[in-house]
């Protein structure tokens, strides 16, 4: 889509303002923001901030670039949206909580800065749970996002205002982050593609922080190619986020804007792209991990991932049973980890330094929860019981990766246990509401790459989603990989 929209943008066929005007009046139709910004806006309340007149003057630059005739990167005049718990100078950002109503970042994050300087025009900020803490899109103080597929069911969290949307042509793509699986869930509730990339090759720096050694941005897209493309824009090292890695940037979407239009002035240089494109299944070996086609799975999404595996098998992918034995303690090892990690990063908001006062009349239920776990797990006396104990298996776990991950190319999960489920259905029962994360948490505690793609729907039109694991930094080979698996269900659903 975005490679389409840039051809149609340098033959003058759209222009970049017509283009943004179009997406702006989707939105007010569709996701009318309330404008008292108290929260349960109209619609599919995919936004919390719509930048209108910024988004039209950041389409008017581009355009003068276009008519100048000059080479312009893919992303150039493309309308994009954030998540609303990432930096955007001078733009509110509010991560879903009343006690930031009124932050305005002073700053952008990197991914932000590097997509400005690709010419990104910036529709506004995607609604989420409070700090990023929820797996339904319910938590946040703005109201809940409701999937567009049904607006009686939930959008996934924490990044269901990105996956939304994405998902009802709201947004070209979107940035979101993903902590246990805040954009690959919501993605295969929506219908589209969230891709979570190895931790550490997208900067930090400027992501509103929950659990530290979790969190990861990542993006929402249509479609695979255009991950891949903004991946190639935000990610590598930076000197602000000491754990960010060096990482070959491979694609030649980069082109040199002038300075003299407010962007980067020096074209960077980057090594010859991946050579990827002669992927064929034959003798490709695929891991289907055992212990992800479990009792309670719902029989509509094991069928339709089945079937994507089925069809790999039949291109001539070698399909191997596998076994990750300790990933069945992941999810309470990340239910100790990021609660611990996030009482640390939320101390900060004590209304002297950041935020409103008292914390307690502005928190949300699940942030109080999650800071109280958290808070415990690191008291005098239960440190080592309960966090040590927890980093010790997330070592195994990590190490059952490998191990596998040395015998496979790729593994193939569902995304999650069952399709969307209703608004208020599982809000009261927070065990409930963990397990929807059972298959995405391992991910992010091994710090792996991942991508969700949708794979078909359920009898009831509700899109279901199959989850791609790769190894440590082949972002690029998975995301090649994934472009020949959305291939496979194009044929399987034709």
């Amino acid at each position: 889509m975005i490679k389409q929209l840039h051809e149609k943008l340098i033959k003058k066929q759209i222009s970049a303002k017509e283009l943004a005007e179009d997406y702006l009046n989707r939105i007010k139709r569709m996701d009318p923001v309330n404008p008292d910004k108290s929260g349960h806006g109209a619609g599919l309340n995919a936004f919390i901030t719509v930048t209108d007149k910024l988004v039209l003057e950041q389409a008017e630059n581009i355009d003068k670039l276009i008519a100048q005739d000059l080479d312009l990167p893919l992303l150039a005049g493309i309308p994009a949206s954030i998540k609303d718990v990432i930096m955007t100078n001078g733009i509110q950002t509010t991560a879903g909580s009343q006690i930031l109503k009124n932050y305005v970042a002073p700053y952008d994050a990197s991914l932000v800065k590097k997509l400005k300087d690709q010419g990104m025009v910036l529709l506004g900020k995607n609604n989420c749970d409070e700090f990023a803490m929820g797996g339904s899109g319910e938590n946040s103080s703005f109201g809940p996002t409701k999937n567009p597929y049904d607006l009686t069911r939930v959008s996934g969290g924490s990044s269901g205002g990105s996956a939304v949307a994405v998902a009802a042509d709201l947004s070209v793509y979107s940035i979101g982050t993903d902590t246990g699986g805040s954009v690959r869930q919501p993605a295969a509730f929506c219908g589209v593609v969230g891709f979570k990339p190895t931790y550490g090759t997208i900067s930090r720096y400027g992501l509103i922080a929950m659990a530290s050694s979790l969190d990861q941005a990542g993006i929402i897209a249509k479609c695979v190619e255009d991950v891949e493309i903004v991946f190639d824009c935000v990610k590598g090292k930076d000197r602000l986020d000491s754990t960010s890695l060096e990482f070959p940037i491979s694609n030649e979407s980069f082109a040199f804007i002038p300075q003299n239009c407010g962007m980067s002035a020096e074209p960077p240089q980057f090594p010859n792209k991946s050579q990827n494109s002669n992927f064929k299944f034959k003798d490709f070996k695929v891991g289907v991990p055992r212990e992800y086609f479990i009792k309670g799975l719902n029989k509509e999404v094991e069928q339709a991932v089945k079937d994507v595996i089925k069809k790999a098998q039949e291109l001539g992918a070698k399909i191997i049973n596998v076994s990750l034995p300790n990933s069945e303690y992941a999810l309470a090892v990340y239910y100790i980890i990021m609660p611990s990690e996030a009482s640390a990063n939320l101390a900060r908001y004590d209304g002297i330094r950041y935020g409103n006062s008292p914390r307690e009349k502005y928190f949300g239920d699940e942030v109080k929860r999650r800071i109280m776990l958290g808070a415990y797990a690191l008291s005098a006396g239960y440190y080592d019981a309960y966090y040590k104990k927890a980093q010790q298996v997330r070592t195994l776990i990590r190490q059952d990766f490998e191990k596998v991950l040395d015998q496979v190319d790729i593994l193939i999960t569902p995304t999650t246990p069952s399709p969307a489920f209703k608004l208020g259905e599982k809000i009261a029962d927070p065990l409930q509401m963990y397990l929807e994360d059972i298959f995405t948490v391992p991910v992010n505690v091994a710090g792996l790459p991942a991508i969700s793609m949708p794979c078909g729907k359920t009898k009831n039109n509700l899109p279901i989603g199959v989850q791609l694991i790769g190894k440590w930094l082949e972002d690029s080979k998975l995301l090649t990989v994934a472009k020949k698996i959305e291939d496979v269900v194009k044929y399987i659903n034709n």
